[in-house]
């Protein structure tokens, strides 16, 4: 069975994440409001077992509000994690998340829905990442931290143990 994957958005990020799907080995499919043939509206007409969908937009309330809409819909989220990304067996990274190159997560790390984990951002142990939130470039999360819903850590920043709430 072919693995089908429709990429909702076609800017910047969605770019990224098309770029990471076709080194994944899937067929996919953009849906963009842009686009006159695919709009983002059109969605539900692709869902099927073998399909999965990313939103892939860098404002992080519209890409989990997307998110949302197409699991109520029954569309199947997809998790994209490039080959280059370190994920330890004992973190846990939900769906419509993607995983850019050179990222680490460490152990016990929880990924919350529709995140953006972003190249060579670094999650070390036990932190809780909620829903929607995207680490930019080479950011790092020290260990026992929690990075609240939608928030967004800038490239290079460097959150200290303990320090979010």
């Amino acid at each position: 069975m072919s693995r089908k994957l429709i990429i909702l958005g076609s800017g910047g990020y969605g770019r990224t994440v098309y770029d990471v799907a076709e080194q994944l080995g899937y067929s996919i499919t953009i849906l963009d409001d842009s686009d006159k043939g695919h709009p983002l509206d059109s969605f539900s007409h692709y869902i099927s077992d073998d399909t999965q969908f990313i939103p892939a937009f860098g404002n992080n309330e519209f890409r989990l509000g997307w998110l949302e809409r197409i699991e109520k819909a029954g569309g199947k989220p997809a998790t994209l994690v490039h080959p280059s990304a370190y994920i330890s067996p004992r973190a846990h990274v939900s769906e419509g998340c993607v995983v850019l190159p050179g990222a680490i997560i460490n152990a016990g790390t929880r990924i919350g829905k529709g995140c953006i984990i972003n190249l060579g951002a670094t999650v070390d142990h036990d932190v809780l990442v909620e829903d929607g939130v995207h680490l930019c470039i080479r950011c790092i999360i020290k260990g026992e931290n929690r990075i609240s819903r939608c928030e967004k850590i800038e490239a290079g920043e460097i959150i200290e143990r303990a320090t979010r709430k």
